[in-house]
């Protein structure tokens, strides 16, 4: 089984990969994609609560995709950590809703994992209408993980 993992920095973000880790049966989960979206006409900064290194090389102070690509090697690691096969990572731009569908497409998915409802940072990229829209136009089942009250 292939899954994709949506990460838009948010804390909330790596607790749906942790929700997946705690339902998915590990043995039957073959390739991990974690997928961050930078959308080109950002008026905001990719806002990484995960840390991990950015990768730079032009040296900005701001870089949206260092920053994404930080995000997702913390997610990376977690997966890894749990013992999934294969993990890799795709630093997409343009629409994510649109972005996570393709890639799922892409790679013939079998599940994308989204968070919502945050409340923090996923407001402003994997909240309620990103969300809804890979939920509507998903090729495959989407498990949208949403925070605990």
């Amino acid at each position: 089984m292939h899954v994709i993992v949506a990460t838009d920095g948010s804390r909330q973000s790596l607790l749906a990969a942790q929700q997946l880790m705690a339902i998915a049966d590990v043995s039957k989960v073959t390739s991990v994609s974690v997928v961050a979206v930078v959308s080109p006409l950002a008026t905001v900064p990719f806002a990484n609560e995960l840390g991990g290194e950015g990768d730079d090389p032009a040296g900005a102070a701001l870089s949206f995709r260092a920053e994404a690509h930080a995000a997702t090697g913390v997610v990376m690691a977690a997966l890894q950590d749990w013992g999934a096969a294969q993990v890799d990572r795709r630093v997409l731009s343009g629409s994510p809703a649109a972005e996570i569908v393709r890639a799922a497409k892409e790679s013939s998915a079998d599940l994308i994992v989204v968070a919502s409802g945050s409340g923090g940072l996923s407001d402003t990229i994997l909240l309620g209408s990103t969300a809804q829209r890979v939920q509507h136009s998903a090729p495959c089942p989407v498990l949208v993980a949403r925070p605990k009250a």
